[in-house]
């Protein structure tokens, strides 16, 4: 399957471009999180590097501040690691979680209350029964 979707992207010069920048992003993003410590690592991300400048985005301005103060030392270990970072900027994205809308309760209908007494009527005196008879009388 990543043979045929490796030669999908290598069809076009754009495709190569685009699926070697993103290559690129996902290691910098791995490298990035063994270099920060893990909470600033689970607030924050790569966005991008463009002329030895790598732009985070960090959750809130707490961790953009923080990560502002350890620039010049995630720069100087990116480039331990072979990675020509000069600059590092941050900006701040929030991320706002979704709504979550509150289920509906499951109600069961009168023809399904009545299959499952039935169907309990049938069975021995069991875990089972006890639990289709609850259900039934919900």
């Amino acid at each position: 399957m990543s043979q045929r979707l490796n030669s999908y992207f290598g069809a076009s010069n754009q495709l190569l471009q685009l699926s070697r920048k993103a290559g690129q992003l996902t290691a910098l993003q791995r490298l990035y999180e063994r270099l920060v410590p893990a909470t600033l690592g689970r607030s924050s991300h790569v966005l991008q590097l463009e002329q030895q400048t790598l732009l985070l985005a960090a959750s809130n301005g707490a961790v953009a501040a923080k990560l502002r103060q350890l620039a010049p030392q995630l720069a100087t270990l990116f480039q331990n690691e072979g990675c020509d970072v000069r600059e590092i900027q941050v900006t701040v994205q929030v991320v706002v979680p979704p709504v979550k809308h509150a289920a509906a309760p499951a109600t069961v209908s009168a023809a399904g209350r009545q299959s499952l007494t039935e169907l309990a009527d049938t069975l021995p005196d069991s875990p089972l029964k006890s639990a289709l008879q609850r259900l039934a009388n919900k």
